[in-house]
């Protein structure tokens, strides 16, 4: 079974191969320059591991929430390829991913926090049942006072919202774990390791249908 992942919902594309039991992952800092990039990208990667498109079975793509042009070029990249090769494609929320980042602590609250710009917070909350992360809130859009009410004991937080709220974060959550940068952005192979359940599951996105979750509804819809 072959997969390809990738996350396109910050600065960084992350793009992983899945090759029956190996995983192989690329990341780079693509900033602005995506679009013209990740065509180049996966041909390259592709062709590093000796693989052709055709070859692949599942296609896995970070639905978001995240950077709008971002999210629409990586999922419209996933789908052209489900489409055109008819293979199945899965679609999994970014904060899913993120959280993974985390290392399954398992006593603590699980917070992605993710800068969605205009002084607001992307964000979730997840717990460690044991196995994986269970998501034990809704997937929400705050602001840095409105998430701080809604925490009720320390907890473990990462993603690039804390280069802007650190400070208030430490201040009114003593005793709060906050994960260094190499955690902050999502990372395709836990895409991999969650599009594996999914398959396990048969549970796949309608390609006609699936759309960038933004969370940001009214300014993103296309009049």
């Amino acid at each position: 079974m072959k997969i390809l992942a990738i996350d396109t919902s910050t600065r960084f594309l992350s793009l992983g191969i899945y090759d029956d039991t190996k995983i192989y992952e690329y990341n780079l800092e693509v900033g602005s320059k995506l679009s013209s990039l990740l065509a180049v990208i996966i041909r390259k990667v592709l062709r590093a591991l000796d693989l052709e498109a055709a070859e692949l079975d599942y296609f896995a793509c970070g639905l978001g929430p995240g950077s709008f042009t971002g999210l629409r070029v990586g999922l419209s990249m996933m789908k052209g390829l489900s489409w055109s090769l008819g293979k199945p494609l899965i679609g999994v929320p970014t904060l899913d991913i993120l959280a993974m980042n985390s290392g399954l602590y398992s006593d603590k609250l699980i917070i992605p926090v993710v800068d969605a710009k205009r002084n607001l917070i992307y964000s979730c909350f997840y717990k460690n049942s044991g196995v994986k992360l269970r998501k034990v809130s809704p997937y929400m859009l705050v602001s840095q006072d409105e998430l701080l009410q809604k925490i009720k004991s320390p907890c473990v937080m990462l993603g690039d919202a804390l280069e802007l709220y650190k400070n208030g974060i430490i201040k009114n959550l003593p005793g709060t774990i906050l994960l260094d940068k190499d955690s902050w952005y999502p990372k395709a192979h836990n895409i991999i390791k969650l599009s594996l359940d999914r398959i396990n599951k048969q549970k796949f996105e309608d390609i006609l249908k699936v759309n960038p979750f933004y969370i940001y509804p009214k300014e993103c819809q296309i009049k």
